[in-house]
């Protein structure tokens, strides 16, 4: 029987460490935290959490240990997308490949930036 995208995200969701913002806040002020974004290029550029890695979704797997971001295992990861559905597939496969501390923002970038968290946005970009 095929799954449904819906199997795929509770299946993922069973592996998945969830933390709400003011959980994810606390991570990134600890020193050695990865924070991935797995959205698109153009999502990131338009606002994302401070110090954050941009490798979407479609590349993660091929990035696993060809990006620095993406080099340790041990690393603390603090994955998150626009709304939770790619970062939960994308902390389920992390730590399909390896990865023990991996952890997803709760809402994604969609609850981050609606409350009082600090977003970053490329200057380059027109406003």
């Amino acid at each position: 029987m095929a799954l449904s995208k819906d199997d795929l995200l509770a299946r993922a969701r069973e592996s998945v460490n969830p933390v709400a913002a003011e959980q994810a806040e606390a991570l990134l002020q600890q020193p050695g935290v990865v924070v991935l974004d797995v959205r698109e290029p153009a999502e990131f550029d338009m606002g994302h959490l401070p110090g954050s890695v941009n490798v979407p979704r479609g590349l993660l797997e091929f990035m696993v240990g060809n990006h620095p971001a993406l080099s340790d295992p041990q690393a603390t990861v603090l994955l998150y997308c626009k709304n939770g559905g790619r970062s939960t597939l994308a902390a389920h496969t992390l730590k399909q490949m390896g990865f023990d501390h991996v952890q997803m923002l709760v809402g994604g970038f969609d609850g981050w930036s609606g409350s009082v968290h600090k977003v970053e946005v490329d200057p380059n970009i027109y406003q």
